[in-house]
């Protein structure tokens, strides 16, 4: 049976920045909107650039959704183009099942058609699980702890738990989460189900950090993750998160059958398969409904299904309120 977990740290955790790349979408807030303002993130003309370069496509999505959250946190210089936060102290997190499985998929049908011989050796560091977290790292002079989680359907969010427990053990004074998962061939050819619901092309990211460092610089916290449980199905993780005298969800994110009378947002049925990057997205999606004054608490639900071999649920509550 899968463990219960739940970040406990003293100290509030904070989202001071969010950022997207999801076609068709300018905003995370995009996100919970019917018909989304006309134009918004083209991958055809997004993903090009210098810094673009020589580099895997769930990379460039996620380069791509770090810059306005980095940028919305305060922690870019005037040019766009200089992370100011303690790089020796900041964190990446990446959650992405797929990621560069095309890279992998590459080198394996270089090395059936012409051996090890026809492989590059600069190609090499592609196939790395790690290499979307590695790219932005290096990119923003990031030096703190950097890691990959690619755990099934309750990627995104065990992401952020991980990230919270980082702040917590003082590990990092911030911590930049991406969910990420590219439409590749390889990709499609593993999700799609048949339902035409395809799957996700696009990238979240969060910034993370204590609401006391947030305090220090001056920043505006956008939300709190008040909650993030892990349990082996949907009921166990609702119990947990929706702990008794909790008040009631002003946002679910998730099925909307399990929602009960709560207002609900099924993002995987205008997105298509999120796989890894479900619970950031949800998140970003969560953040961006109580910036703008939307009543929470947010509660977000991914996995559970019957293929998933466990559920989390995530608890984001307005800045300074309790979860």
């Amino acid at each position: 049976m899968t463990a219960r977990h739940e970040a406990g740290s003293a100290k509030a955790v904070v989202i001071t920045g969010v950022g997207t790349a999801i076609p068709g979408l300018t905003e995370a807030a995009d996100l919970l909107r019917p018909d989304a303002p006309v134009g918004g993130f083209d991958p055809a003309t997004g993903l090009k650039g210098r810094t673009m370069r020589h580099k895997d496509r769930a990379s460039r999505l996620a380069l791509r959704a770090v810059g306005p959250a980095l940028r919305q946190a305060g922690l870019l210089s005037d040019d766009g183009e200089t992370y100011t936060g303690p790089g020796d102290t900041t964190a990446v997190v990446i959650s992405s099942n797929l990621g560069n499985l095309d890279s992998v998929c590459d080198f394996v049908d270089t090395i059936t058609e012409h051996t090890v011989t026809g492989l590059s050796p600069l190609g090499l560091p592609h196939t790395s699980s790690n290499v979307i977290a590695g790219w932005i790292a290096i990119r923003y002079g990031m030096r703190g702890p950097n890691l990959t989680v690619c755990n099934g359907a309750t990627s995104g969010a065990d992401a952020l738990y991980w990230a919270r427990n980082l702040l917590a053990a003082r590990r990092a004074e911030t911590v930049v989460v991406i969910g990420v998962e590219p439409h590749t061939e390889p990709a499609a050819r593993l999700l799609e189900d048949g339902s035409g619901r395809g799957v996700l092309d696009g990238a979240a990211a969060l910034v993370l950090e204590s609401a006391e460092r947030a305090a220090e610089r001056g920043a505006r916290p956008l939300a709190t993750l008040s909650r993030s449980v892990r349990a082996a199905d949907s009921a166990t993780a609702l119990a947990q998160a929706l702990h008794e005298g909790a008040p009631a969800p002003g946002l679910w994110l998730g099925a909307a059958e399990d929602a009960g009378a709560a207002c609900a947002v099924d993002l995987t049925t205008r997105l298509g398969h999120c796989s890894g990057a479900l619970g950031v997205v949800q998140a970003a999606a969560g953040v961006a409904h109580l910036a703008a004054g939307g009543p929470g608490p947010v509660l977000a639900i991914s996995g559970g299904g019957e293929t998933d071999d466990a559920a989390a649920a995530l608890v984001l509550t307005g800045a300074g309120e309790a979860a």
